[in-house]
């Protein structure tokens, strides 16, 4: 107690300092909810769901933006489509940075206590300026183009999908991130997954969720309240700093261990199949930076599989929950599904563009359960003005996707799950908002969201062409209806619930187990 006592006289001190010294315009500050004398909204700000909250609020305020001071440290909320597209996208310039974010908010516990600097969404500026030019790999190897010579992993993966629902139907969830492992370990190192309990999957697994929970803002006071990152492990109160630590070795791992194996492949041609680590490595042999340049792929092959497991996982998991709370989008799918397909084979991308309705529901999916309600924050550099309000430079902007994927001015009656709300006569709808502020905003939009959407598509498609997906039935008899209840964090996870998952008919069966045929 006496740790958090010093630390918060100490940045009173600190915020009356940036108070008195900050830039004077005569324009006011957005709406937010009332702010104490010094720590400002340090108090109201919430831990678990705080997409929720800030929505409550800019509702309650009647704007699309909000202001809120922690401590010092200026905030600025959008929750509408218009706002983000004005400044993110419109005025990328001078929001598009969000490591400097990372940099001037210093988050501490995910940055420098646990390690993760070398993610897109994590990197300290002064480490992410030298290497810029490295950033140009990952749309090299992930634009809409490219992405297409992952197809055939991604229908092997999901093939394999299919093979683990026929003969355990019970782990949904388990079966999904194996999928996405399998997919994301292939295209990034050339590493063929384990059928089960494969070490690279489990410790990806482990380490993207350590990041998921540091990375809720107002989880660890350190990232309020920065010098508490120096206090040592013994002091009463630090647990954190033993938490963290633990927690660094497993990020460590999660990027060195795959990159090793990756490497030890190469040398050995045990893997033929081309790859990002394998194809990226050949161009810079022999280069002057070489050491530097190797360390780049290694960190982006790492960011390969924080940006992609876990949101894959989330949005494929959402699909089963959609199915279980709207079996008539299911039906509607199946009959479109078994219109263009038919019954003699498993569905392609080839068949995307015949799959209007299949498509609609995908997107719906992402709109519906977001798979990152709050964007990664970007950062104010200058002062700016916005709607006549002051927004002072140095202040985090945190996008609310959740609020603008929930607008019911865009989306009626939003917490409804309705495919045909982006369809017209059939066809697919101009004139409705896709859901692409699931994938962020402006410059800092994910650069691999061309192949999470691949194989979201390839999956669902594939998975409800050959099963019907049911209310699981309690022993009274009597269907067991969800809770729908998701885990809070950075990724927002479908928690384990209860389905029955039946093959569609004998036909699908066979055509599930003739993928084996197919495996190398």
């Amino acid at each position: 107690m006496a740790l958090y006592v010093y630390s918060a006289a100490f940045f009173t001190v600190i915020a009356l300092w940036k108070w008195s010294s900050g830039w004077k315009s005569k324009l006011p500050l957005p709406p937010g909810p009332p702010k104490l004398p010094l720590v400002g909204n340090l108090f109201d700000m919430p831990s678990t769901f705080e997409w929720e909250t800030y929505m409550k609020w800019s509702q309650t305020c009647d704007s699309d933006i909000l202001h809120l001071n922690v401590a010092g440290t200026s905030i600025i909320v959008l929750s509408s489509a218009e706002a983000a597209n004005d400044l993110l996208e419109k005025r990328s310039s001078i929001y598009s940075d969000r490591q400097a974010a990372v940099f001037s908010a210093r988050l501490p516990m995910v940055n420098e206590l646990m390690g993760w600097d070398f993610t897109f969404g994590q990197r300290k500026l002064a480490k992410m300026i030298p290497r810029r030019k490295h950033r140009r790999l990952f749309p090299q190897a992930f634009n809409a183009t490219a992405v297409r010579s992952y197809h055939p992993k991604e229908r092997a993966a999901t093939h394999e999908l299919l093979r683990r629902l026929l003969r355990d139907p019970d782990n949904v969830m388990e079966h999904l991130r194996h999928m996405a492992g399998d997919i994301i370990m292939s295209v990034a190192y050339g590493i063929n997954v384990l059928p089960q309990n494969d070490p690279f999957i489990k410790l990806a697994k482990d380490a993207v969720h350590t990041l998921v929970i540091a990375s809720v803002p107002g989880r660890f006071l350190v990232d309020t309240f920065p010098a508490l990152k120096y206090v040592p492990e013994w002091f009463p109160g630090a647990g954190f700093k033993r938490t963290a630590k633990e927690w660094r070795k497993l990020a460590r791992a999660m990027i060195d261990s795959p990159f090793a194996e990756a490497k030890r492949n190469i040398v050995s041609s045990r893997r033929k199949c081309p790859n990002f680590v394998s194809v990226f490595l050949s161009k810079i042999d022999g280069a002057d930076d070489k050491e530097q340049q190797e360390q780049s792929v290694k960190e982006i092959a790492g960011n390969m599989y924080t940006g992609g497991a876990d949101t894959s996982v989330s949005a494929l998991g959402t699909l089963f929950l959609a199915m279980l709370a709207n079996p008539e989008a299911q039906k509607k799918a199946q009959i479109e599904i078994d219109s263009v397909v038919g019954a003699g084979r498993l569905p392609n991308f080839d068949d995307e563009d015949s799959l209007p309705y299949v498509s609609a529901l995908v997107k719906e999916v992402l709109r519906w359960r977001s798979v990152t309600p709050i964007a990664i924050p970007h950062f104010l550099s200058i002062d700016d003005e916005y709607k006549g309000y002051r927004l002072p430079a140095g202040s985090i902007v945190i996008p609310n996707a959740w609020a603008i994927l929930h607008d019911a001015t865009v989306y009626p009656d939003p917490y409804t799950l309705n495919p045909d709300r982006f369809l017209l006569d059939g066809k697919p709808n101009p004139a409705v908002r896709s859901p692409d502020a699931a994938f962020g905003f402006g410059r800092r939009v994910c650069p691999g969201r061309h192949m999470a959407r691949a194989s979201v598509f390839i999956a669902a498609v594939s998975v409800l062409a050959t099963f019907d997906i049911t209310k699981a039935v309690g022993e009274d008899g009597q269907a067991l209806e969800p809770t729908y209840e998701y885990f809070s964090g950075l990724v927002s996870m479908p928690l384990p619930f209860k389905c029955s998952i039946k093959p569609r008919s004998q036909r699908s069966v066979e055509l599930i187990r003739a993928t084996l045929d197919d495996v190398d």
